[in-house]
């Protein structure tokens, strides 16, 4: 399993990269299939937002559903333990499911089997994603990490491009994809109808589903 750290803008020291490496070393006890996980570190600039100034996001790739989680706090080792916490329960999620295709037993709805579980909003949406590239310097260091800025000084920047695959899928399953993001929307092709369609979270747990018209 790869372990790829990066930061948007800050620069990641190495001893945090081992860090990393060492609390992701049990992951892998969830799925034995794991080829790849992502962490970027991001350092929000806001002083209203000091508590929860550093956020850390964890994607993992394997040859089953993207699963990613991410957490802020004040500081990028609360923040990754935080992140790890929520990775933890998304993967034992996916094992169960996993586990129930493997029997002859229909398997649980996705809302019946999250109407137990607390919702706590998405920081941002997004799953797999490339920054864009732009010219960064460094700004200033806090608790051991150099943090970047942004050269220029444009207003606003795209900083995600994503390419979604496109494989068609059920309804059930376009929203446990969407839980195992973490996410409170997902696009997929509905394999029913053909069409492209959002699921989304509306309150509580209900959920909604929008469709594009042919």
């Amino acid at each position: 399993m790869d372990i790829v750290v990066k930061g948007r803008n800050v620069e990641v020291p190495d001893h945090y990269r081992q860090h990393v490496a060492d609390k992701l070393t049990k992951v892998e006890r969830y799925d034995h299939k794991l080829i790849r996980v992502d962490v970027e570190l991001f350092h929000e600039r806001n002083p209203r937002q000091s508590d929860h100034c550093q956020r850390v996001e964890i994607t993992c790739y394997s040859r089953g559903p993207v699963i990613r989680a991410e957490a802020c706090a004040a500081d990028f080792y609360s923040a990754l333990d935080a992140a790890i916490s929520k990775l933890d329960s998304r993967l034992s999620r996916a094992a169960d499911r996993r586990r129930v295709h493997r029997g002859r037993h229909s398997p649980v709805s996705v809302a019946a089997a999250t109407a137990s579980l607390a919702f706590t909003p998405p920081e941002r949406y997004g799953t797999t994603a490339l920054a864009t590239q732009t010219e960064m310097v460094q700004a200033e260091r806090v608790d051991g990490f150099d943090l970047l800025e942004e050269a220029d000084d444009q207003p606003w920047h795209i900083v995600r491009e994503k390419e979604h695959p496109g494989e068609p899928m059920t309804v059930d399953d376009a929203l446990f994809h969407m839980e195992l993001l973490g996410h409170d929307f997902y696009l997929f092709n509905d394999k029913e109808s053909g069409r492209p369609s959002v699921v989304y979270r509306r309150r509580a747990y209900d959920y909604g589903v929008m469709s594009l018209g042919m």
